[in-house]
């Protein structure tokens, strides 16, 4: 093989692998599918944090639920939305997250009206760079754990305004 054909090769297999990477943070569960589970960091002493999603994206034409979630960093995990009331953001539990079919469902932590799962009696402070499992239930899907990053979210907004 010349010097120019394994150069050639072997940048080929640096971009597979790159795009296997880029797709290395979504999930899939039944037709859900979960893109870039994170999480903000928390400030020390502060035993709430929350977990966001690019989305949860139902590829389906049947609807779903997220009934609930759990974790090993915290002693409870429950789904919030998020609602803006005047100047006033408001929170509260809901007891399933409807995921319609063809629909993507966003939960960012930028969302003014949105949702995230939020984190009670956390077990430690979650530190920038910090990996985590959530595992999430279906309704229809069933069951799916996912690794969650812990990151500095992008923007000015601060992430402890929980």
């Amino acid at each position: 093989m010349s010097a120019r054909l394994g150069f050639r090769v072997a940048v080929a297999w640096g971009l597979v692998a790159l795009a296997g990477m880029a797709n290395a943070h979504d999930f899939k569960v039944g037709d859900l599918r979960i893109d870039h589970p994170y999480a903000t960091p928390s400030r020390p002493g502060v035993q709430t944090g929350a977990v966001y999603f690019r989305g949860i994206r139902n590829t389906g034409a049947q609807a779903d639920r997220l009934l609930s979630a759990s974790t090993p960093v915290a002693g409870r995990v429950d789904i919030h939305r998020m609602r803006m009331q005047g100047d006033v953001m408001q929170m509260r539990a809901l007891p399933a997250l409807d995921i319609p079919g063809h629909t993507t469902v966003p939960m960012r932590h930028n969302t003014p009206d949105g949702h995230h799962l939020m984190l009670f009696d956390l077990k430690a402070p979650l530190k920038d760079g910090d990996r985590f499992s959530v595992t999430l239930t279906f309704e229809r899907a069933g069951t799916r754990e996912v690794k969650v990053w812990v990151q500095t979210p992008r923007g000015r907004m601060d992430p402890h305004t929980h």
